[in-house]
């Protein structure tokens, strides 16, 4: 079924849900899911309703037009998306497949619904797996001494590819600040710990050094500060004493997979509010 996602987030008060519900059920809108959160430390008010597209008598850029009213009253961020409009999406990878060959599953399989217009990749290891999906694949190698040229060749194929979400499915490289602040809140990265403990490097190495009892994933938005996006989903999986490392980077994959594939739907879905470095997900 074809519908509107309405997001919306503003200072908190009195009327708001029944301000935006009397806006769409005098339009004969269909609710077809409605979440609401309210926080009471920063004031804030979150919503987010799915309407059914073939319910209302106009489309998209009418809905904007007549909505903008109140929106402006209640100095509302707000977003409407139709689903018709497949979010396009450009992953990136280095030499680990795990990842990268998860989403290409899904997306193949018609789980995740989105456009993928490109794979980029330091390396040229994934090349196969990536064109046997029909997907073109760029192969992008960054020299430590000088990674400006490989960047600024990653933005131009980004913008190429008019991609609005950018996924790093273990890109074992840090981008630039330029890169996270024009593309802010639609970078979307995995890291292969539960953060904020053990950022950067080798985080399996150094869980087990310090004898955890818990390993996990984190995926999270890309920001000019290593590893400390807004947090959209993580999740973790039980070790002991007896696990090696390398026991801990296997079971770690399997817990990687799963959150980025979450993360990446709740985007896809527009479920992810972002206020300040937290994020509120419906």
């Amino acid at each position: 079924m074809r519908t509107f996602r309405l997001v919306i987030a503003c200072p908190d008060r009195v009327g708001i849900v029944a301000k935006v519900s009397n806006f769409l059920a005098s339009h004969n809108g269909w609710i077809t899911e409605a979440s609401h959160h309210s926080d009471n430390l920063s004031g804030w008010f979150f919503m987010r309703h799915e309407i059914r597209a073939d319910s209302l008598p106009f489309g998209i850029e009418a809905f904007r037009e007549a909505f903008a009213p109140i929106a402006e009253e209640f100095s509302m961020d707000w977003r409407i998306t139709d689903t018709e409009q497949k979010k396009r999406v450009v992953l990136m990878a280095s030499r680990e497949s795990h990842c990268l060959a998860d989403l290409l599953h899904r997306w193949h399989s018609d789980e995740l619904d989105c456009e993928i217009a490109c794979v980029i990749s330091n390396h040229d290891d994934l090349r196969s797996m990536v064109e046997w999906h029909g997907i073109p694949y760029y192969h992008v190698p960054v020299n430590p001494q000088n990674k400006e040229p490989a960047f600024a060749e990653v933005s131009r194929l980004v913008k190429q590819h008019e991609a609005e979400v950018v996924v790093l499915a273990r890109y074992m490289q840090i981008l630039p600040p330029e890169l996270c602040s024009e593309y802010a809140h639609k970078v979307i990265n995995i890291h292969h710990s539960f953060l904020p403990s053990f950022v950067g490097a080798k985080p399996y190495h150094q869980a087990s050094m310090r004898g955890v009892k818990l390993i996990g994933a984190t995926c999270h938005y890309v920001t000019e500060e290593l590893d400390a996006g807004p947090i959209i989903e993580q999740d973790v999986v039980r070790v002991s004493h007896s696990d090696s490392i390398e026991d801990m980077v296997r079971f770690g994959r399997d817990v990687e997979k799963m959150v980025l594939a979450r993360g990446l739907r709740y985007h896809l879905e527009d479920r992810v509010l972002v206020h300040g470095n937290k994020t509120v997900v419906f």
